[in-house]
């Protein structure tokens, strides 16, 4: 029947309607996002070096360790879904921001847009399994913008003195 993808037999014999994204789409989103993860990676390490609190630079950490599952993730998808490993450069040019807020304003800013990103990433899956998973990914977006937000209200006390 056309318009309908029917699953693998290991996932059980039901239709889904085929999505506004496509799967071709998705990958190549899915590629952008692994291939970008060395100028991340330095990027969070500098936002972690220059954190003005332990507080800071344990919740930077913690996003930097779910941006490290979440490559492993799409990795995962990639591989699964068209037989092949993403090549990532390891010589990057990292832009260091003006100052740590600046930075995190940066990083604030690139959550909401990788929110952006991966929706059309989940829309374009084949099945429910990585839909799934790239929800979870999505979720964690989310969750890394408001510890940003909590961050950009740290350094405002900061800045007119509140304890």
């Amino acid at each position: 029947m056309e318009g309908y993808w029917y699953a693998p037999a290991a996932y059980g014999y039901w239709r889904e309607p085929i999505s506004y994204k496509s799967l071709q789409e998705a990958l190549a989103l899915v590629k952008q996002a692994v291939q970008g993860e060395r100028e991340d990676e330095l990027f969070y390490d500098y936002l972690i070096s220059v954190a003005p609190t332990k507080e800071e630079r344990d919740m930077i950490t913690s996003i930097r360790n779910d941006e490290r599952k979440h490559n492993q993730m799409f990795r995962h998808i990639y591989k699964d879904l068209t037989g092949q490993d993403i090549v990532t450069p390891q010589n990057v040019a990292f832009d260091k921001p003006q100052s740590y807020i600046d930075g995190i304003k940066k990083a604030f800013f690139g959550e909401l847009s990788a929110v952006e990103r991966y929706r059309d990433i989940r829309a374009g899956m084949p099945s429910r399994y990585y839909r799934d998973m790239v929800f979870e990914i999505l979720t964690d977006e989310q969750k890394h913008a408001a510890k940003y937000t909590y961050i950009m209200s740290l350094d405002l006390d900061r800045k007119i003195g509140k304890p």
